[in-house]
């Protein structure tokens, strides 16, 4: 296959063994069906698009049974294109690295994975896969996700192509691209969930020196029209009290501080401070 040409990626990861595109090629490339590596095997991409993994409550079950293999490339594979990039393993997860990441944070000694170097023929088919695990995701951070799609169009060349890799529309990706022009205020806002990506594309518009004081008058309009329609301040109960008035009756009401708690953090800051919370109670000592 010519280098740089459109490839489905659903199609790599699924052509090992007798499917593989290359295993009649001159210079063979490593790939074939699943297999178990131990995790001292595998490095995670460097060039992941997200700066995290994530809670990975919902991957527990790995420490048990693991649904999909995760797909690798060869250090070999990888470093021909980041020869850079220090990789002390045999293979770098391309599409799993949060599978990786739970079967180390449960306890999990190896993984099922499928090596296929063909995802490593060049950085543009490399990048497109691994964006291609986490596009549309609803946890994957859409500024995370606007800074692979910009590194995909700088390798690709065009907005367009890069559109054709992932099977979106010129649009998307125009728009998508258009987020790393807000300010880092307001980057921190989207990430957050605090504003929302429509209102993020109209502001990046604007200069972005005006981004800021433009988003502020935004919230202080939506904020006398609250208090417009709720009547005086003195009649509502701030948020804080509400959860503190929650914390005391937690022991009789625990619902009642989750109910306080998702509405003064919303569902984006409940999802950090469980991971938060999760985190500190596997590092608690047992008693």
């Amino acid at each position: 296959m010519a280098r740089g040409q459109r490839t489905n990626l659903a199609d790599l990861v699924s052509s090992v063994g007798d499917k593989s595109p290359v295993e009649h090629a001159t210079t063979r490339t490593e790939v074939g069906p699943s297999r178990s590596a131990p995790l001292t095997d595998l490095t995670p991409n460097p060039r992941n698009p997200r700066d995290d993994v994530g809670n990975l409550e919902d991957l527990a079950s790995i420490a048990d049974m693991q649904l999909q293999p995760a797909v690798v490339v060869t250090a070999k594979a990888y470093q021909r294109l980041y020869p850079d990039d220090a990789i002390a393993t045999r293979y770098v997860v391309i599409n799993g690295c949060r599978r990786l990441a739970a079967a180390l944070k449960f306890g999990r000694i190896d993984l099922d994975v499928v090596v296929n170097d063909e995802i490593a023929r060049d950085r543009i088919t490399l990048i497109s896969a691994s964006i291609a695990e986490n596009v549309d995701r609803q946890d994957f951070d859409v500024i995370e996700e606007a800074r692979a799609v910009e590194a995909l169009v700088q390798e690709c060349g065009q907005g367009i192509d890069a559109a054709a890799r992932l099977r979106k529309t010129p649009a998307w990706v125009s728009q998508r691209r258009a987020l790393l022009a807000l300010a880092p205020e307001l980057q921190t806002a989207l990430r957050r969930g605090e504003l929302a990506i429509r209102e993020a594309r109209n502001l990046a518009r604007v200069p972005r020196e005006e981004q800021v004081a433009r988003w502020q008058a935004t919230l202080d309009k939506q904020g006398q029209k609250r208090d417009a329609d709720d009547g005086p301040s003195e009649n509502r109960i701030p948020p804080s009290r509400i959860v503190a008035k929650a914390l005391r009756e937690f022991d009789h009401n625990p619902e009642g501080l989750a109910d306080a708690l998702h509405g003064y953090l919303g569902s984006t800051g409940v999802h950090k401070l469980l991971a938060l919370l999760t985190e500190r109670t596997d590092r608690a000592p047992v008693s």
